[in-house]
């Protein structure tokens, strides 16, 4: 089953207080600088238990992704953000799926930009917005953000809260050479039209306070709600009852959403840094989990730090759900998608940074990371992730 990522980018960041020589005839100028990073990943999945067709068959999927993110940051108050990148997807499944019928694996694209701005106001506050755009053979997206953030003038309490809103558009045939763009359904049920919706509009409300204990220990509390309106089934899911027969997807038109996040970081001796992280989530499809994160930052040496984390996750899925040809025919919503059935998870991994700071020239290379990770589910999905992400800072024009 094809899965969806959304990148909407709003990063802050400063530079230098502005300076003057007693000299009157000349002024220091603050320098105008881009903060790159380029991201590489490769994601592999797999199991049996296909929403497509109907909680069996084939979930082999291959996401290779490549991402480039600019902050130019004109100065101490005003930062843009820039960011582009492209998602291809292969899927065994995708066959099942769309107009085009051809060999075992299909593939498919994703292309996402965002542009943001980001401004602080005085010493203690500062705001910002963000757009985005993504665009995938089965759907369009547009985003808008908006954010506020305030620290205390002992910079020991920060505030912070953001607003993402997605407009979400669920035809199919964008690039795929039709003329039509339309709902896609499971090609031996397209005699009907399913669903008069073919929108799905998201709205997240994210809160977040982040305290200074003392000076080894900090924490952060985040809470949130998101609401979702629109076309919430996926179309080209299938889904089998017990009496034989067979449909499309179908599950409530709204959701909300309320997650509670709480994060404590602690400094270890003069070389660890452990970020423990705890989050409970309920929504109205009777949905409730439990995640709980431990990563561990080591500074092995000046210039490398090794980061291994654990992800355990447990889940208690919706009524909604039943395995394959388990649902009643008499049933209002039904879905055999995993995703939101019972399952637990734990996800594994390590990641390695080197950060020389080297500077060249108008550039410094800042840090390379290397990032892996394993995912393991209880309906037997596993998954891995390898990621590279490559930052360095060039200077956009020399003081004066």
């Amino acid at each position: 089953m094809k899965k969806r990522y959304l990148l909407i980018g709003l990063i802050a960041a400063t530079l230098g207080a502005r300076s003057q020589s007693l000299n009157s005839n000349y002024k220091k100028k603050k320098l105008s600088h881009n903060d790159v990073q380029m991201v590489y990943s490769y994601y592999n999945q797999n199991n049996n238990h296909s929403a497509v067709t109907g909680g069996i068959g084939t979930e082999d999927l291959q996401v290779y992704s490549t991402q480039f993110l600019v902050d130019n940051i004109k100065d101490s108050t005003r930062t843009l953000h820039f960011g582009l990148g492209l998602d291809v997807i292969s899927s065994a499944s995708t066959d099942n799926i769309d107009f085009v019928f051809s060999s075992a694996s299909r593939h498919d694209s994703r292309i996402y930009t965002s542009l943001g701005y980001n401004r602080t106001s005085n010493p203690d506050l500062s705001w910002g917005t963000a757009s985005s755009f993504s665009i995938e053979s089965d759907y369009l997206s547009w985003g808008q953000a908006f954010s506020l953030n305030h620290i205390n003038a002992s910079q020991t309490r920060e505030i912070s809260a953001s607003l993402q809103m997605y407009f979400d558009d669920l035809r199919w045939g964008r690039y795929q050479g039709h003329k039509v763009l339309e709902l896609v359904y499971p090609s031996e049920l397209r005699g009907r039209n399913w669903f008069d919706k073919y929108r799905r509009n998201s709205f997240n409300l994210s809160l977040g306070l982040y305290q200074t204990i003392n000076q080894r220990m900090s924490l952060g509390v985040y809470p949130g709600l998101t609401y979702q309106s629109g076309l919430l089934s996926t179309p080209f899911h299938r889904v089998y009852f017990t009496d034989g027969g067979k449909k499309v997807e179908s599950l409530p038109f709204h959701r909300v959403k309320i997650p509670l996040g709480v994060q404590l970081n602690s400094f270890v001796g003069t070389r660890w840094i452990l970020r423990s992280y705890y989050r409970i989530y309920w929504d109205d499809f009777g949905i409730t989990a439990h995640t709980f994160n431990q990563e561990a930052a080591v500074k092995v040496s000046r210039v490398i730090t090794l980061t291994p984390f654990v992800r355990l996750y447990v889940q208690q899925g919706t009524e909604f759900f039943k395995p394959y040809s388990e649902h009643d025919p008499n049933a209002r919503y039904y879905t055999s998608d995993y995703d939101l059935s019972d399952f637990n998870s734990m996800d594994v991994g390590m990641g390695f940074r080197y950060a020389p700071y080297s500077v060249k020239g108008r550039s410094t290379f800042k840090a390379v990371e290397f990032r892996f990770s394993h995912y393991q589910r209880s309906d037997g999905l596993h998954a891995n992730v390898v990621s590279m992400s490559i930052n360095y800072d060039r200077e956009s024009k020399k003081s004066e």
